[in-house]
């Protein structure tokens, strides 16, 4: 197992923008670091999952089912979309009365969407992580980190947009943050339809 290379893949594909790290950092934004833990802690689990079943299912899967991956690509390509809508649409109301910010079922439903992950989960153990599929332990401990290391991907951008909460009382601060929140994320959805 060459681990340089399997490392640089798993934080390149963790920690630049996608779908996931670009809804937790404008739900940071709206709500602060704290109110984000539940939609992270379902964005992560469904990487455990997705990577528990990626150890058990490489090999095997995606020659039985080859049109399952531009289904699940367009499927969240239209997730993908709406969350940009949502995004640019977002008022900054900072009072205890604003809309709620995204809980632990949404974080859910947009990783179970994600094609980018179900492709990294894939990719990750029919490549760089073959040698373990078939020791149970090890798909274990392999999903376990995966999964941690996208949280703190995820809470990294959170982080970031906290931290620029306090500027977003600005106007033209508050829809430049939104375009461009919106725009990568349009991005992101065309991407993985291909388009771009």
């Amino acid at each position: 197992m060459n681990v340089l290379p399997m490392l640089s893949y798993v934080l390149i594909s963790t920690f630049t923008p996608g779908p996931s790290n670009i809804t937790t950092t404008s739900l940071a934004v709206l709500h602060g670091y704290k109110a984000t833990m539940r939609y992270q802690a379902g964005l992560a689990v469904v990487v455990f999952v997705f990577m528990f079943l990626a150890g058990w299912l490489s090999t095997w899967l995606l020659a039985l089912f080859p049109a399952l991956e531009p289904l699940l690509r367009y499927l969240g390509a239209a997730y993908i979309l709406y969350l940009a809508w949502r995004i640019l649409k977002a008022t900054y109301v900072f009072a205890d009365e604003a809309v709620q910010p995204l809980g632990f079922v949404h974080g859910v439903m947009l990783q179970s969407l994600n094609p980018k992950l179900f492709v990294y989960a894939f990719t990750l153990f029919a490549g760089f992580l073959a040698p373990i599929t078939n020791q149970p332990t090890h798909i274990v401990l392999a999903a376990a980190l995966l999964a941690a290391t996208a949280f703190m991907a995820t809470s990294t951008w959170a982080l970031f947009g906290s931290a620029i909460k306090r500027f977003l009382h600005i106007g033209w601060l508050q829809t430049t943050v939104n375009v461009l929140l919106s725009l990568a994320l349009v991005y992101t959805a065309l991407a993985l339809i291909e388009l771009i």
